[in-house]
């Protein structure tokens, strides 16, 4: 197969597809595009007024639920309305993300690791009931390059109170998650965008921030190029449970998505098991697999 673009997805009519943070960037492209090729998409925000003017922007049949991550309140208020709304969800894509927040969450967990990784542990096993008799459903996280700077200690997690060790538990979460869904009809991927110029950038310093966006633009990283990645792993007929995609480029910064490898520590199955357990103990989350 040649370079992979919107234009090799599959019709998507009759698919349900939920998916984080996606008022903007990333999460707005990726909606944008499952919608054009016929799925009913919902943007899953924490701000709903933007999340109604990006659903009026796509202009296909996009509905809207706040979700609000740092917030495990927020997050079961939000899988009850999903779960009452729609029979079945087809794709869960966890895309949304910080970076250069400080602080805490609503329950007290330092805000990267909570947003990025406790937020979207929790939504997906509070959803998973909807996904499990879906055939061909797919949760789709969203990593980043970024985690392969990263530590996760489950058992001390300051050692993940960073952006990249936020990135790493997603992808130990999305194997960890496969191989549990090994007998069920849903699969897990994960994907990453290279170098995108985003808005997760908005919190961080301006002097990471501006060269960042900087190179991103430089290298033609749109969000819409950015979401080609999370695009495959959700609709690649081809795509199967475990596989990380991004761009095929030099240092997978820029070019079009293929399958790419993770860092070795994302592939530590005991740190995967503990991180499993230690995240239901602190959300309260336990999964129907």
């Amino acid at each position: 197969m040649g370079d992979w673009t919107e234009a090799d997805m599959p019709g998507q009519q009759g698919r349900v597809a939920v998916i984080t943070g996606a008022n903007t960037g990333i999460g707005f492209e990726t909606a944008r595009a499952l919608a054009r090729r016929g799925a009913r998409v919902v943007l899953a925000c924490r701000d709903v007024d933007k999340a109604k003017e990006a659903a009026g922007r796509i202009g296909q049949d996009v509905d809207v639920v706040r979700l609000d991550l740092a917030a495990l309140a927020s997050v079961r208020a939000a899988a009850e309305e999903l779960a009452a709304r729609y029979e079945r969800i087809d794709l869960l894509i966890n895309n949304a993300g910080v970076t250069g927040l400080t602080g805490r969450t609503e329950d007290g967990f330092e805000i990267q690791f909570g947003v990025n990784h406790l937020g979207h542990f929790a939504l997906t096993g509070l959803l998973l009931h909807r996904m499990v008799p879906v055939p061909g459903s797919r949760v789709v996280t969203v990593s980043s390059i970024g985690h392969r700077f990263g530590r996760v200690d489950p058992d001390d997690l300051r050692s993940a109170g960073t952006y990249a060790g936020s990135k790493l538990a997603n992808l130990l979460f999305t194997h960890e998650l496969n191989r549990r869904l090994r007998d069920a009809n849903t699969v897990a991927l994960a994907a990453h965008p290279g170098g995108a110029s985003t808005e997760i950038f908005r919190y961080s310093s301006p002097w990471f921030r501006v060269p960042n966006l900087l190179i991103a633009r430089v290298l033609g990283r749109t969000p819409a190029m950015g979401a080609l990645p999370t695009l495959r792993a959700a609709t690649d007929p081809l795509a199967e449970g475990g596989e990380y995609y991004g761009p095929g480029g030099l240092f997978e910064i820029r070019g079009y998505p293929e399958r790419v490898a993770a860092s070795a520590r994302a592939h530590d199955v005991v740190v995967q098991q503990r991180l499993w357990e230690v995240s239901s103990e602190l959300t309260g989350v336990g999964y129907p697999v």
